[in-house]
């Protein structure tokens, strides 16, 4: 699993390809109305989202005119604009099931979180030795 950060683009894909199997699984033992139909959209637009932020996050800390605290607050702040655009055009156009549309967005946003934050704490780990 260390590995696996050490390129955090190869590790984006995986924890992709793992939520899309998951997805896929739950679609197919759990038929229903659980998933709404556009979560594969949500996941893309998730991976799409975390690879450029976590690229861009990237190329600024090289930079020295920022601080890695400045990057990561801009970061976020950018996701959560790029989210809310995301939820909107959905909203407009008009899609059934909003129920089921906000529960699986919150939860994959939180999944995707949860990745972005675990990819830091061990970045941070490998430079504080």
């Amino acid at each position: 699993m260390k590995t696996l950060f050490k390129n955090p683009l190869l590790g984006l894909v995986f924890f992709s390809l793992f939520l899309l199997a998951i997805i896929w699984l739950i679609e197919q033992v759990f038929p229903g109305p659980w998933l709404h139909t556009l979560i594969y959209t949500i996941l893309l637009f998730f991976a799409v989202l975390t690879g450029v932020t976590g690229f861009l996050a990237e190329k600024l800390m090289k930079l020295e005119a920022f601080t890695s605290v400045s990057v990561i607050l801009g970061m976020t702040i950018i996701r959560l604009f790029c989210c809310i655009i995301f939820v909107f055009f959905i909203l407009w156009l008009g899609h059934e099931n909003l129920l089921w549309f906000v529960v699986d967005f919150f939860v994959i946003y939180l999944l995707y979180l949860l990745f972005d934050m675990y990819g830091l704490i061990t970045n941070l780990r490998l430079h504080s030795k």
